[in-house]
């Protein structure tokens, strides 16, 4: 069998991460689908990437929980046997979008639990695992998907800033320590995608992007755009970089008179 590229993608069953698991697989990666509650979605993930001529495996995990994030790992190499790229992509929102001022300690928990403290330490369980493990045809890599809110302040969802800056950190912290065992890391950083988190405000961004410009690219963002930008480093595009951050949105970054 001839031996292909293996990804690990975290929340990769709906939204940003099937993007990303679907355009990996279509550039020749075997795919762990790991998903927290909807095992149909993960399921049916799983079929279209088979479809693409991928071996793909849906794995439960919540990334929060330093047994799953274990178990998550194990059943990786026991599938696949290495692991050449992680793909940090797992997130949520607030479960209530609330005033800095008002706002109250159990969402702050959750969320940085999740978008944080998860993808930190199951970095370090993979880069571990990278590091030990034998020597692939390909240099191993680590994504980290954050947000356009690691820098734009949000004051009724905090929480969520607070976590996706706090990626941003991780990542120079990963790249800095990794890249004398030649793992390169990177940060994603998306703008405004259609997903089922950002349908609820569906029509804000549609005036917001199409009619008064807040991007100058003025459509919204795909999952497959991710999608795109992930392939291009997991395919060793980006080798002379780490600690990189790619912008995906729209050009929201520009800052313009």
């Amino acid at each position: 069998m001839t031996q292909r590229r293996v990804a690990l993608v975290t929340g990769a069953s709906r939204g940003i991460g099937r993007g990303i698991a679907v355009a990996l697989a279509g550039a020749g990666h075997d795919v762990v689908v790991n998903y927290v509650t909807n095992a149909d979605a993960a399921k049916r993930t799983v079929s279209e990437l088979e479809g693409l001529g991928a071996r793909a495996l849906a794995v439960r995990a919540d990334v929060a929980d330093a047994g799953d994030r274990r178990r998550l790992v194990e059943e990786s190499y026991d599938a696949f046997g290495a692991i050449d790229l992680l793909v940090n992509n797992a997130g949520v929102a607030p479960s209530v979008r609330a005033d800095i001022l008002e706002a109250d300690e159990s969402s702050f928990d959750r969320v940085l639990a999740i978008n944080l403290r998860g993808p930190y330490f199951l970095t370090q369980l993979v880069a571990r695992r990278m590091i030990e493990q034998a020597p692939r045809p390909w240099p191993p890599k680590i994504v980290v998907i954050s947000s356009i809110s690691a820098y734009t302040a949000s004051t009724n969802r905090g929480d969520y800033c607070l976590a996706k800056a706090g990626l941003a950190m991780m990542v120079t912290l990963y790249a800095a320590r990794l890249a004398e065992h030649g793992i390169n890391v990177y940060e994603i950083r998306p703008g405004v995608i259609a997903t089922d988190m950002t349908e609820a405000i569906k029509e804000r961004y549609d005036r917001l992007i199409l009619t008064e410009g807040l991007t100058p690219i003025r459509r919204w963002g795909q999952p497959e755009d991710v999608g795109r930008a992930v392939v291009a480093v997991a395919t060793d595009l980006l080798p002379f970089s780490t600690g990189q951050v790619i912008d995906v949105d729209g050009g929201f970054h520009l800052r313009t008179l």
